[in-house]
């Protein structure tokens, strides 16, 4: 196919994926439970930092840390007495356990007590393009005391990861959706800059299309993949994840 073609066809399966139903099945069906923003925003990110492996187990998982918060995300991280925090112990999934989740409630109540919460942190020095604040974030994030193996879940770009989970959660979050998927309420991120949440599905996809080289799903293969979607959408490049992700997943290409 040539650009054009390329483009009509993705433009296409991106709109066939793109829609509510796409949710039913997804990580991003924990967040939609919430209407108010910091809700949001944190069971997004907590369902987002799980995000790896069988889906259904994903949503079940995630699923259990809404419930260990009392399924009010927010105002638990803000007022939960130490004891209610100590005494969760009832979650795992694969390496991400109770140790980690307990630290990410205190973390997440440091953010939004010192740092004016997740949108602020991610945004602050807009004049740093995007992978760096993913970068800058991961500092704000641990600079409370920490178990060391609790870094694990947080990725880093700047050090050669995809940074899939938090690309994808910044996806959610800040790209503006007419389709009732992702909800569009970070103003202070504009979705031109937001990379592809580049996994093995959307990276095998991308290799087939011609439009990635780079056989490594690292930070160098975002960048070459972005710098494709980019052209095809300047304005809204993530859109084609639900196209590269639909064609992988739903589809079955390789």
């Amino acid at each position: 196919m040539n650009f054009e073609e390329l483009k009509e066809f993705l433009d296409f399966k991106a709109d066939q994926y793109n829609n509510p139903n796409f949710i039913e099945s997804d990580p991003i069906q924990i967040p939609h439970k919430y209407k108010i923003k910091e809700d949001i925003e944190i069971s997004g990110f907590l369902a987002s930092t799980i995000a790896w492996g069988n889906r259904k187990m994903i949503i079940n998982s995630a699923t259990k840390m809404m419930d260990a918060l009392g399924n009010n995300p927010y105002d638990f991280v803000m007022n939960a007495k130490k004891e209610q925090i100590d005494t969760i112990d009832n979650i795992v999934h694969r390496t991400f356990n109770s140790v980690d989740f307990r630290f990410f409630i205190q973390s997440l109540r440091n953010i939004y007590e010192n740092h004016e919460g997740l949108e602020k942190v991610f945004s602050s020095n807009a004049a740093l393009n995007l992978q760096n604040r993913i970068s800058n974030f991961k500092k704000v994030f641990f600079e409370i005391n920490h178990p060391i193996r609790t870094t694990k879940h947080i990725s880093d770009p700047l050090k050669g990861s995809s940074s899939k989970r938090l690309n994808m959660y910044l996806r959610w979050l800040s790209r503006k959706d007419n389709k009732g998927v992702d909800f569009g309420i970070w103003e202070s991120i504009s979705p031109s800059e937001l990379s592809c949440p580049l996994d093995v599905h959307s990276g095998n996809v991308a290799r087939s299309l011609g439009i990635l080289k780079r056989k490594q799903n690292d930070q160098k293969a975002v960048q070459e993949l972005d710098e494709t979607l980019r052209k095809f959408d300047p304005e809204d490049p993530v859109k084609y994840d639900f196209a590269l992700f639909g064609l992988g997943v739903f589809e079955g290409v390789k």
